[in-house]
């Protein structure tokens, strides 16, 4: 207090302000978690006690994310660019970038920007889809298939991500022509196009981190984790998937903000780039079911396919053959080097449920086997979705369909991790846990890396890596584990603030009551035998 004996003692030298709002809603990390508790120090310490809450005119949570994720994404080039150094003589067309004696294994720089700039026939300025070659062996050699035909290859990316891909390597071309006949610093072709490439998703990401902040409701600063995520400096410019997670999330944002339209539009132009977003309508049909809410669904539904015909109509009907490349490249694969299949064979010698396969032989039996599990999954997950004592928040649905599907698929490549983190930090909103997966997750990369450096007595066995990705397996496994355990303890959830609030990723299933369709079974029915008191959700005031 300020005053002396002849004046009245005021709590303030000056007169308080008019304006008091404060958003004391809002978590505050460095009052509420060990792990922001700690990182405020080096910063002066945590939030005051009277202090204004979301009153900052220019550095506000999602400006601060956004700084980080830069810094980040700053470190993923970076982990890229021992690969792009330009070798070679003459116009940037005729240079190449140095990957001489397995540089992006050891160097860890590997993106499949680079190689697929020539293997694609980008570097040639053809279409994809319209244009094709043949597969070659090691020795230059045209590969066969096990039926006898040719080996023939087209792009085998979905449409939005093989544009993509023709629009980078169209501005790349300009940029070598530009260096022609200006001075500009010439550079391997193959280099500017991973840099335009990488410039767009990295704009991308920063989208994926701008739509999990508007999804993160009063806990804004779990975005964080999305822009500092350890995952975007290995994995962040190993291919395009920044581009689907982008999609993805927007559309969840949308769906949260109840503009079931734009929502579709987004998840239809995200399968357009990935297929993945389409799993994000299992979770939101369940809890439709659940609700009685299926009209908004419907519409959103509808919309999704309605832009993905949209956007693949004119390539499948033009170019049927290249078009349908990517569904015949995931029939015919098999079991990758970061399966959970691959990892009994690794260990136990097992033989895969398809030995002495032909070249390019679909896995008819591993297909199958894929296929059935993660159905398996689904249906166990639309079981804890229906029948859970309180209705799960989407995210938490979403989050173990996506889970699932890694877990259980023939293929998980690096970078498919990134797909995850957005939605982990929506379900799970455990900072230091999610943290811990991510940082296994992305160091899975390096035993990756030196198991496929092949040179004799410097790489790595394969159980090492595989290892390795067990444990990453065993860490998302786990928090599948907790996310069911929030699930069927709300009260325990943090985004739900101790059942003040439902769920701010719901959009119009937010604060609905379970209203199930009367054919459903009574086995499907939400259990609330078990479940505690229902929160009066409104009665209370909707924070965001």
């Amino acid at each position: 207090m300020i005053g002396d004996r002849t004046s009245r003692p005021t709590i303030s030298p000056r007169p308080l302000a008019a304006d008091l709002r404060s958003a004391d809603h809002r978590d505050c990390p460095s009052r509420t978690d060990f792990l922001g508790a700690a990182l405020a120090g080096v910063i002066g310490g945590p939030v005051g006690r009277h202090a204004m809450i979301g009153r900052t005119a220019f550095l506000t949570p999602l400006r601060a994310m956004l700084l980080m994720a830069l810094v980040f994404l700053a470190l993923g080039w970076s982990t890229k660019a021992p690969c792009l150094q330009t070798t070679g003589t003459g116009p940037g067309d005729a240079r190449v970038a140095n990957w001489q004696n397995q540089r992006a294994y050891y160097e860890l720089c590997y993106s499949d920007t680079v190689p697929l700039y020539g293997a694609e026939l980008l570097s040639q300025g053809k279409f994809p889809y319209k244009s094709s070659w043949v597969e070659k062996d090691p020795d230059g050699k045209q590969q066969v298939r096990y039926d006898g035909r040719p080996a023939v290859r087209y792009m085998e990316y979905p449409v939005l991500t093989g544009v993509y891909q023709y629009v980078s390597m169209a501005l790349a071309k300009t940029y070598t022509t530009l260096s022609s006949v200006a001075k500009l610093p010439v550079i391997a072709e193959v280099v500017v196009f991973f840099d335009i490439s990488a410039l767009g998703l990295a704009l991308a990401w920063l989208t994926t981190l701008w739509a999990t902040a508007g999804l993160a409701g009063r806990r804004v600063w779990d975005a964080a984790l999305v822009g500092a995520s350890p995952l975007v400096i290995f994995q962040g410019f190993t291919n395009f998937d920044a581009l689907a997670t982008a999609l993805a999330v927007g559309g969840l944002l949308a769906w949260a903000r109840r503009r079931p339209i734009l929502a579709g539009v987004l998840l239809g132009l995200g399968v357009a780039a990935k297929l993945y977003p389409a799993l994000l309508l299992g979770p939101l049909l369940v809890l439709g079911i659940r609700t009685g809410r299926l009209a908004a669904l419907a519409r959103t539904a509808a919309a999704t396919v309605a832009t993905w015909l949209a956007v693949n109509l004119p390539v499948m009907v033009l170019y049927p053959r290249g078009w349908s490349e990517f569904f015949r490249l995931n029939a015919r694969r098999g079991d990758d080097m970061d399966s959970l299949f691959n990892l009994v064979k690794s260990f136990t010698g097992w033989q895969g449920f398809d030995p002495h396969l032909g070249f390019w032989q679909p896995p008819q039996r591993l297909n199958e086997v894929v296929l059935t599990l993660f159905v398996l999954c689904c249906g166990a997950i639309g079981y804890i979705a229906l029948t859970a004592p309180q209705r799960p928040r989407v995210a938490q649905l979403a989050f173990l369909v996506v889970a699932a599907f890694l877990l259980t698929n023939k293929v998980w490549s690096p970078q498919f991790s990134l797909w995850l983190v957005p939605l982990a930090v929506l379900a799970l909103p455990h900072r230091r846990i999610l943290l811990a997966w991510m940082t296994i997750d992305a160091l899975v990369w390096i035993p990756r890396m030196y198991y496929l450096y092949s040179v004799p007595n410097r790489g790595l066995p394969e159980q090492w890596f595989a290892a390795t990705v067990l444990l990453r397996d065993v860490a998302v496994l786990g928090l599948c584990a907790l996310v069911v355990r929030q699930i069927y303890r709300p009260e325990e959830d943090l985004v739900r603030w101790g059942r003040r609030l439902d769920d701010p990723a719901g959009g119009v299933f937010d604060r609905a009551p379970d209203a199930p369709p009367g054919w459903l079974p009574a086995h499907l029915r939400p259990a609330r035998s078990r479940a505690v008191a229902e929160p009066d959700f409104a009665s209370s005031p909707a924070v965001r």
